[in-house]
């Protein structure tokens, strides 16, 4: 076997086993040796076949003979049975469904095996074990019998892989033990140099690629998951280190008095900025110095002010000119995740500069809208903005922005289609940060002759190490300070006898004359008829059930994912002007959603969201000084569950709630693996610090050292490999 061979040139596959490997990412020789147990499993100590005792979990080591696999006529399962034997007498085996058993195992193999005992004291058996091959002879020879004192007899670890339907954790193990005889693990590259391997005392990657499958003890298990979980942090950091190499060799515009106009800025609007706001400002400004493009994350805790950052910061550099005496101003793009929160932006920045000289536009999907009306006249500054907003069409916007008459463009993704040319596009700014594939931010960024600053922002929190890893080629600002005004919102975890006290609680809002959110975790009703199906309350059918028999007083509306752009943003329109008291909805109004006057929010089937999630549907109600309160409605009352939710309920703090998220739902469930393109044991990783700040610091050494990774091949088609899927998010 190569490692490069694809699993299907040497094992018998059906089409259902084809496809499970592929959901599980393993499709080459390689891509198997890889598949890292998820979990091991601790053996029963070591005893003989005459000592078997029902019930009892034990290790055995032996020879397995006359197996064979049939089917059962009545329940039509196909069955494999044999007999193992050893010194002291022979006990049945059998495996169930597991037909290709009987071709991994010769007849007469010395194994390991490892199982409960089934049956009675007159007739035992062992019902699927784990089964290990031995070096032919080692049994005969005595080598591996209970009371010896060898380490190979101790060993009492067995791996639990990752399955997926038509694929299980046996197969996987057998497939592996096939691997190894034929050494196809010593024949792969070691990505991690080997300086960086001996400086972190590292096993080499066949070693670890052994220690992982087949691993003597739990300690030599764990060993080789972190030298995995170290090198798959490593290669991300090599990647993000090598774009923002590239970065920083690309040409920017300048941005003059940077720090003079901003300051004009912030002078002329009644806001006055947070310390953590001023720290971000500055930090952006400095960036503008640098003959380099920017590259930056904001991270901001809901309603921490990120929009005044972006505002002041476009103001310094839409007031810059251009290099080389050219007339016109620099110009500054906003791309937002959807029209709805692209329209909230684009009257955000309207009230900023309304009593500035700048011209601002918005492009959308749906239509083209330029403020002010006049495209010289700043003299009517007591009309409403409104009346000054004209629409206008595509073709006339694409020509002011290419000219650049128009400063600032605030827009969605229309904003980086290939008919969008800008004169001096010297800033890029993008809101929800995650919500955008790294293809679609690169786009807006290469928009101008230059490359221009560019600015992440996400009110999501993000643990600080996940952010060093995922972001790792963009440095960090964090607003960790709310406005001062800003009420605190009271969270309640509501007991199923208390529901009617929560939508009491939302009556009273509503007669007060503001507006109330529920949140459902699905849809539509599940299929009864599907065992495995999400049951949880679904968003039409509450929303009727609301209308009908709880608020009948009041106008409920619905919002989800599955409606067309047009229907959502008709009804987030009706709901902003307070022609909706309740919006019933899924977690679509997780981000983007603006409505000072909703006060209150019911989050059904609490349990089934994250930590950081839930933080952020809480978020839409603290949006004005009125007091907001958060209800959650738990379906399940499990342990691990009610502890999370409790933590939500003490603390406001979005950053430390992701810790907490992170520590609790352990690998993958944050955000969900597929959403960062890491593997359970990358995530696991992050939850230790000395290793990110371990593989970032060797990452930036490494390429200052070799950029182009001439001398890592391995490594350099490993950190390309990482590249392409984070551009292909």
């Amino acid at each position: 076997m190569r490692p490069e061979d694809p699993v299907a040139r040497h094992f018998r596959l059906t089409p259902i086993q084809q496809r499970a490997l592929l959901r599980l990412g393993v499709s080459t020789i390689a891509g198997l040796l890889r598949h890292v147990p998820a979990r091991y499993e601790t053996a029963g100590a070591p005893v003989r076949v005459s000592a078997l005792a029902p019930g009892a979990n034990v290790t055995l080591f032996g020879t397995l003979r006359d197996l064979k696999a049939k089917k059962l006529w009545k329940s039509r399962r196909n069955v494999t049975e044999g007999w193992f034997e050893d010194a002291s007498g022979k006990v049945k085996v059998m495996w169930f469904n597991q037909p290709y058993i009987a071709s991994y195992i010769a007849d007469g193999s010395a194994v390991k095996m490892t199982g409960t005992v089934g049956g009675n004291a007159e007739r035992p058996y062992i019902a699927n074990p784990e089964v290990e091959h031995l070096p032919p002879g080692s049994v005969a020879e005595g080598l591996f019998e209970p009371q010896s004192s060898k380490p190979e007899a101790r060993s009492s670890v067995f791996p639990v892989y990752p399955e997926s339907r038509g694929i299980t954790s046996r197969w996987f193990f057998h497939a592996l033990g096939r691997v190894f005889e034929s050494g196809a693990h010593g024949r792969l590259e070691d990505p991690v140099p080997a300086d960086v391997r001996a400086r972190y005392n590292l096993p080499d990657l066949s070693r670890a690629l052994l220690a992982a499958h087949r691993p003597k003890t739990e300690r030599e298990a764990e060993a080789a998951r972190k030298r995995f979980a170290f090198e798959e942090i490593f290669s991300i950091q090599v990647a993000r280190a090598r774009e923002r190499a590239e970065n920083d060799v690309q040409k920017s515009f300048p941005v003059k008095n940077g720090d003079e106009l901003a300051r004009r800025f912030l002078d002329s609007v009644a806001l006055r900025p947070t310390g953590a706001q001023e720290r971000a400002i500055a930090d952006i400004l400095g960036d503008f110095k640098k003959p380099h493009p920017m590259a930056r994350l904001l991270e901001g805790d809901v309603g921490s002010g990120k929009t005044l950052v972006a505002a002041a910061t476009a103001y310094a550099v839409v007031n810059s000119r251009p290099p080389g005496g050219e007339s016109g101003t620099l110009q500054a793009a906003y791309m937002a995740p959807t029209e709805i929160l692209a329209g909230q932006h684009f009257q955000s920045f309207i009230e900023y500069f309304s009593h500035l000289p700048i011209r601002i536009a918005l492009i959308t999907g749906s239509g083209c809208k330029k403020f002010p009306s006049k495209t010289r006249n700043y003299a009517e500054r007591t009309r409403k903005y409104a009346e000054q907003v004209t629409s206008i069409s595509r073709s006339q916007l694409l020509k002011w922005v290419e000219n650049g008459e128009i400063a600032m463009l605030v827009g969605t993704h229309a904003l980086i289609q290939k008919s969008v040319k800008f004169r001096h596009l010297a800033y890029a700014i993008v809101d929800e940060q995650h919500r955008f594939g790294t293809r679609q931010r690169c786009a807006l960024s290469q928009k101008g002759e230059a490359t221009p600053h560019f600015l992440s922002m996400t009110a999501t929190p993000i643990p600080r190490t996940l952010a060093l890893t995922v972001y790792g080629d963009l440095d960090l600002s964090i607003l960790d300070e709310l406005p001062p005004g800003r009420a605190r919102i009271t969270t309640t975890l509501v007991k199923p006898g208390e529901r009617e006290e929560a939508y009491e609680a939302v009556r009273e809002e509503v007669q007060k004359g503001r507006q109330a959110y529920v949140i459902c975790p699905r849809i539509e009703e599940p299929d009864p008829s599907k065992l495995n199906a999400l049951q949880a309350k679904s968003a039409k059918a509450e929303a009727k059930r609301l209308a009908k028999d709880v608020f009948p007083e009041f106008d409920i509306g619905l919002l989800h994912g599955a409606m067309k752009p047009k229907e959502k943003d008709a009804v987030m329109s009706r709901f902003a002007a307070g022609g909706i008291h309740i919006l019933v909805a899924t977690s679509v109004v997780e981000v983007g959603i603006n409505v000072p006057n909703a006060t209150v929010i019911l989050i059904e089937g609490a349990e089934r969201f994250g930590l950081a999630q839930l933080h952020q549907l809480r978020g839409r109600v603290q949006r004005s000084s009125h007091p907001p309160r958060c209800f959650l409605l738990p379906e399940t009352a499990g342990k691990a569950a009610m502890q999370r939710l409790r933590a939500l309920e003490k603390s406001n703090d979005g950053f430390k709630l992701a810790e907490v998220d992170l520590e609790a739902r352990g690998a993958g469930d944050l955000y969900g693996r597929r959403q960062w393109g890491m593997s359970d044991l990358g995530m696991e990783a992050l939850k230790n610090t000395k290793l990110i700040r371990a593989a970032r610091l060797e990452a930036k050494r490494l390429v200052k050292e070799d950029p182009s990774l001439s001398r890592h091949p391995a490594l350099a088609r490993r950190a390309a490999r990482i590249g392409s899927e984070l551009h292909e998010e």
